[in-house]
């Protein structure tokens, strides 16, 4: 089975302009994500709209490929890419990369393209068991709740489950939280279905693209890691990576 790596970027963001070229230790954000994903991938790629990244990635040795600048998503930039590259070569899954988080352990991909072991699995992404009380009740960190198959059955801002009957500060003793890590896998005719979907109700009202994929009874496969990813959204964000990399 080919895996295929892909790391959405775009130049233009809301808090943070041109954060995948934004140097960290010497080194450009998107570099770091395309360095770590080449510990678990043979094939990586940066799928971008913006001319600077793409010769940033050409010049430290990397693969770009060009796509529209009209995609809403990081699914529909992969899916673009994913088909571009079909036609020169085997793609039957694609590993959707965040592009700023630079810490990304190759362990997650690895554990990602064993969900397709299972001929089953049509999309595969990361959860991790929630150890601080605050993060819970975080909107920014959505939450995930799972089968006994570790298929999951919903995601929210909100915490989820509720624990009836007992204070909030209680929860994480009386019952397992996991937190959504934002990373995903898709069998290619999968990811080229998922971006013809119409926009649900759900997606709408959580702000949360894979809510989509659940009302449309697509099946996603999680796989749990211990490791705590860290993004950059904002400076603020860079100056604790830069505070991480002091202590590693």
């Amino acid at each position: 089975m080919n895996f295929i790596g892909i790391i959405p970027a775009r130049f233009q963001s809301t808090r943070f302009p041109g954060k995948p070229l934004v140097l960290l230790n010497g080194k450009p954000i998107v570099q770091w994500v395309y360095d770590n994903a080449r510990k678990a991938l043979a094939e990586v790629y940066v799928a971008t709209d913006d001319e600077r990244i793409f010769k940033a990635v050409e010049a430290f040795g990397g693969k770009a490929i060009f796509t529209s600048a009209d995609h809403q998503s990081g699914t529909d930039r992969c899916a673009e890419a994913a088909r571009q590259l079909a036609n020169t070569m085997n793609v039957d899954v694609v590993v959707n990369i965040q592009g700023d988080e630079p810490f990304i352990r190759p362990e997650q991909i690895e554990s990602l393209k064993d969900c397709f072991n299972t001929r089953e699995t049509e999309i595969a992404t990361l959860i991790k068991p929630i150890t601080n009380a605050a993060e819970i009740t975080n909107i920014n960190r959505p939450k995930v709740v799972i089968n006994g198959q570790g298929e999951a059955l919903y995601f929210s801002r909100c915490p989820i489950p509720f624990v009836r009957g007992c204070p909030p500060e209680e929860w994480i003793n009386r019952q397992t939280f996991y937190s959504h890590i934002g990373m995903y896998a898709y069998r290619y005719d999968i990811l080229l279905e998922l971006t013809k979907l119409p926009v649900g109700t759900l997606e709408m009202a959580e702000s949360l693209e894979q809510l989509r994929w659940l009302e449309n009874r697509y099946r996603i496969k999680t796989a749990q890691t211990l490791f705590e990813n860290i993004g950059i959204d904002t400076p603020e964000d860079l100056e604790q990576a830069v505070k991480f990399l002091r202590l590693t």
